[in-house]
Formats: structure tokens, sequence, C-alpha cells
């Protein structure tokens, strides 16, 4: 079906609402453009925290959109003052927990269909990221609308967080976490009755549950909830493509009525006209377009580029670590070290680590990370291996050093490393004669040479699923003809 060019008050309209994180809210915005390049009229839903991150960062007309992309907001409780939203990821979990947010997301889902006032058409379909199924599905029944429940993970990802009470019900989990077990090897063992999934250990599962001292804790009692919560809709949406995780398709599909993989999605973008669009973006900080300059005054392949992302955080110890590592590697690096990077203090580097890196160093608070991926003269990539910057690496064709944090990192780490072939893992516990050792080794080393190989064969893939007849475009055009558009998949109040 063509929607291309339907008139505006026959355009389908799909509201998206994304987790209050900065990938999430990327990943979601990148597939809001597709749909908007596809025909429909998309109305973008930011917490409000987000909301005045985005105008603090992007300036006072950055959420004004274009006639059929708009922005609103629905109300998150927090302090208006403060447009960080690090502190209050906690408090907004626990509300999103307890299911606060229903009234005003329905209402503003009321507003858009009131024809008297909104000049938009009525909602069709709602698109919501997986983590707030826990009000958005409620929302959805409230209104008799289809849901597409979006979890921006990858499908080993989802998996991995969906098989938590399963561990639990084993006795595995919630671990009394102390020394003990980190030195006596109870991570290390292998949990083989996951289905399509194979060597995965203990430690390899979300780390709000592998760090968890109790099942109350409120980040893991949300990934119970909200897993539990999201198979009540019948529309799931993974960020991944089918040759990269084919073991777990079948898997995940006996749990949905319909499951599309459909990354990368900017590889989707790419082939798409976008100029309407293009000022449109969501980084909630400042990026410093400088170190693309630095960029192009430095050699081919010659850069490894450092981000961990937009939440991790390290202490001043391994700030240190990390930092004399890098200035013993010899190899010239792009680091990005956001204000708020170290626990309980300012991102201070001893001065040696200055007067050794001086003439092949460049370190910025924010970049724009897929331009810099994509750049000529980087050559690998240290990262937190949160799924954005997994997949995006994907899609660069770019090797990985790998440090997870948080969430479903342990997890992409551990396919990045020993199913696809593109990373190697940095131990837990940085030291600067490790960290140099295997910066040489990806940057210079025939390991680094065989990863390199193999980012590239995963991009040449991923370039495939995306292509005309690939298998991200096909499950697109079944989300939207047969899915969003069918009116088949209607949620009704129970």
């Amino acid at each position: 079906m063509d929607t291309e060019y339907m008139a505006p008050q026959h355009k389908p309209h799909a509201v998206f609402i994304p987790a209050p994180a900065q990938s999430h809210i990327k990943a979601m915005l990148k597939l809001a453009k597709v749909l908007h390049h596809k025909g429909f009229h998309i109305t973008f839903v930011h917490f409000e925290i987000n909301y005045r991150c985005l105008l603090e960062s992007r300036g006072p007309d950055s959420m004004d959109g274009v006639p059929d992309f708009r922005f609103e907001f629905i109300p998150d409780g927090l302090p208006s003052t403060d447009t960080n939203v690090r502190p209050y990821l906690r408090q907004l979990s626990k509300s999103i927990l307890e299911g606060d947010y229903v009234s005003p997301f329905s209402d503003l889902i009321g507003k858009l269909n009131d024809s008297s006032s909104s000049n938009v058409p009525p909602v069709t379909c709602i698109v919501s990221d997986g983590f707030l199924s826990n009000f958005t599905i409620a929302a959805a029944k409230e209104h008799g609308l289809p849901i597409a429940i979006f979890f921006t993970l990858s499908a080993s990802g989802f998996m991995a967080l969906d098989q938590i009470p399963v561990l639990a019900e084993r006795g595995l989990l919630p671990l009394k976490v102390d020394e003990s077990f980190q030195k006596n090897g109870y991570l290390d063992q292998i949990v083989d009755f996951i289905p399509g999934m194979k060597n995965m250990r203990l430690k390899d599962f979300a780390a709000s549950a592998t760090r968890a001292k109790s099942a109350d804790e409120v980040r893991l009692r949300l990934e119970v909830k909200i897993t539990k919560k999201s198979r009540e809709a019948p529309i799931l949406i993974l960020h991944t493509f089918d040759a990269l995780e084919p073991e777990l398709l079948d898997p995940i599909s006996s749990m949905f009525r319909t499951v599309c993989f459909i990354g990368p999605l900017q590889l989707h973008l790419n082939q798409m006209q976008q100029s309407g669009l293009r000022s449109i973006g969501c980084n909630l900080r400042k990026e410093e377009a400088e170190c693309l300059q630095w960029l192009d005054s430095m050699e081919p392949y010659s850069v490894l580029y450092v981000n961990f992302g937009s939440i991790t955080v390290l202490t001043t110890e391994q700030l240190v670590e990390f930092g004399m590592g890098l200035a013993k590697s010899n190899h010239p690096f792009l680091w990005i070290i956001r204000p708020d990077m170290v626990v309980g203090g300012s991102a201070i580097l001893p001065p040696e680590f200055s007067e050794e890196t001086r003439d092949r160093s460049f370190i910025a608070s924010w970049c724009p990370q897929e331009e810099v991926l994509n750049h000529p003269s980087v050559g690998g990539f240290l990262t937190h291996c949160g799924w954005g910057s997994t997949i995006e690496s994907i899609s660069a064709g770019m090797p990985m050093l790998c440090w997870p944090f948080r969430g479903d990192q342990p997890t992409n780490c551990r396919y990045a490393c020993a199913e696809w072939g593109i990373g190697m893992e940095i131990d837990n516990d940085v030291k600067r004669d490790d960290l140099a050792t295997i910066v040489k080794e990806l940057m210079e080393g025939e390991k680094g040479k065989e990863l390199r190989n193999r980012a590239m064969e995963w991009k040449r893939l991923a370039e495939e699923a995306t292509g005309p007849k690939g298998s991200s475009s096909l499950n697109l055009e079944k989300l939207i003809n047969e899915i969003l558009l069918s009116g088949k998949f209607v949620l009704q109040r129970s």
C-alpha cells in the first residue's frame, strides 16, 4: 500500500513513545522517520524531562517538528529546574512500574483524536517502547487501538531479559552479590536451558539481575513486569536482522502473534529522502562536531573511538586506568567524557596523561556517533556495548573492545565476542597495562584484522537485510501493511 502521497486527513497516524533514555529515543525516532517516509503522520511523545533536555541541547525550535511530524510530552513529576535525567532514572522506573502514566498518556491520545481542536488525523496505532508497556498497553485498550511493542534491543538481549523469571524459578537469581561471587566462579556457570541461546554464562544476563541483592530492587522488578506485560501486545518489534540472530526468531515468535526483526534502522534511512526531517534529532547533549575535523587530519583506520554511552559511570580509579592505558597504547584516540561520567567527582586525569597524548588525542563531551563510526580514520570502538552502539558498530563494519556495565550490555558483549566474532572483552577490573595490550591487538594485531574482516562481513549482511528484497525491508512492509494498517490487531478492553 503506497501511502506517501495521501491527503493529510486520510493519513494513518502513529503515536510513538520511547523510554526516557538516549539510545531508546534514538532508535524510536529512526523508526518514526521510516514510517513518516511511508506516509504516516507521526506524533512523537517524550517524557517532560527529555523534552526540556532536547530544547536545551538542540535549541528552542528543535521541538517544532514539521506539519506531519509533531512532538508532544507527558508530565513526569520530576523537578522542572533540572535537565539531568540520570539522577531521576530510579524515580522514573518506579513510576513506570506502578503505571502512573496511564492517565496522561491516554489523555494525550484523546486530545489528538479531538477533531475540533487537534487538526491532525485520528490516531490509528501506537508504537510503544517495550519498557513502557505497563501503561501504554492499558491506554491502547482504552482507545481500542493496535499497539506494537518495540524493544530497542537485540533478539538475544530481549530473550535474556524475558528469561530472568526462569532463572529465579531455578534458584539462580537473585544473588547475594559480594566478593565471593566474583571470585568463586559462580557467575561463570553455563546456563543451557534458554531457548535459542547457547553457551550463556550467568553473568551474561541482564546486569540488573546478576547484580541484584534482592528480588525487590526497582530495576529488576520493572524488567520482570514489563517483559511479562508486553506479551499482551500482539506485535513485537526488535532492532536486529534475521541473519544476525536466526536461532532466536522461532523461540521469540512463539511468544507473540507477530514478530518483526527490522534493523538496522539507519540503513533504511540512508536509502530514503528525508530532507524535511534532517533537522530533527534526538541527542540529549550538545554534540561537538569539531571532533570530525580532527578525524579528517588522521590516517585511515588509525584512531580508536572510546565512548561509554549516556548513562555508564566510572570511578576515578577506572577513569585513570582507562586514560593511562590509552596513553600506553601509543595509538590516537577520540574519547567521549561526559561531565557526569565519574562517580561523585570530576573527570580529572593525571598530568602525565596529557603530556603523553597531547598530539594524538581528542576529548569531547559528546559527538555525532554514527558519523564518527563511519569516518575512514576510525579503526576500532571501545564501547560499553549498549545495543544502540553495538548495532551502529555492526552497520559501520567496526570491530569493538567491550566493557559492559548495565542492562543488556553483558549479553551484547557475549554475542559480539563469542558468536559474531567482532569484539574482545575487557575485564571489569580494568588495568592500564592490560588495556594497552588489547588496544594494540585490536588496532595492529592479527586478532584485530580478523575481527575487522568479520565486522565488514556483518556490515554486508546488514546492508543486504535492508536492501529492496532484504528480510528487514520485507518485515517493515509487513509491519505497516498487514499489521498497523490492517485493523486486525486492535486491542479491546478486557
